[in-house]
């Protein structure tokens, strides 16, 4: 494959079967999907069923470009329908039931762990390290995630959980707060620039 040209219809696995929109919920129990539509079913299963779905919308086709353990550069056309649709409503339901600190640190040794997965380095131990993190992290994530299936993409309309962070007792973002009052705000405010002052007050002739 070139670095230009796209993959033509016809390279797909799968083609478009359905043109008019579908409604699926995707149930994670504690980062694993575990059932679609109410039905329970083995993660593995779910995958396969999910798959079946939502290929028929012609969904998840995309082309990759990576790295090889030797430097050498990729570039791969795709079809992964369920992965895909999966990924993205996991992390929508992450970024509900995680802190700001648990998304960011999840986001940056995930990565680091899929590169030497790719890389063959699966037994090294450092990997199990980063699993024990990975599955403490999933904890929280479980709850409904409501998918709008449409020919070639598919929308996120929300998520469902307990443990979602957004719950309105405690607050409302960037309208009202319950927490605190404007002069714990202005405290807050002296505090944390209180770093960039001392910098600069040390630095000030530069």
């Amino acid at each position: 494959m070139t670095s230009h040209d796209s993959l033509p219809e016809s390279a797909y696995p799968s083609q478009l079967e359905k043109k008019s929109s579908e409604k699926v919920s995707l149930h994670f129990e504690k980062g694993e999907l575990v059932r679609i539509d109410g039905q329970m079913d083995s993660p593995v299963n779910n995958i396969i069923k999910l798959q079946e779905q939502a290929k028929k919308f012609g969904i998840g086709r995309d082309i990759h470009v990576g790295d090889t353990i030797i430097g050498i550069k990729g570039r791969v056309g795709f079809e992964a329908a369920a992965p895909l649709l999966i990924i993205k409503a996991h992390h929508l339901l992450e970024k509900h039931t995680l802190s700001k600190w648990q998304q960011f640190q999840k986001e940056q040794l995930a990565n680091f762990f899929g590169m030497l997965l790719h890389e063959g380095q699966y037994l090294d131990p450092v990997m199990r390290d980063l699993e024990a993190f990975l599955s403490s992290s999933q904890e929280m994530v479980s709850g409904k995630v409501f998918v709008s299936l449409h020919p070639y993409r598919f929308e996120l309309n929300g998520i469902e959980s307990e443990h979602d962070l957004m719950n309105a007792s405690f607050g409302s973002y960037g309208e009202v707060n319950k927490g605190w009052s404007a002069e714990d705000a202005k405290g807050f405010i002296k505090l944390l620039s209180n770093q960039n002052k001392i910098y600069k007050h040390v630095n000030k002739e530069k």
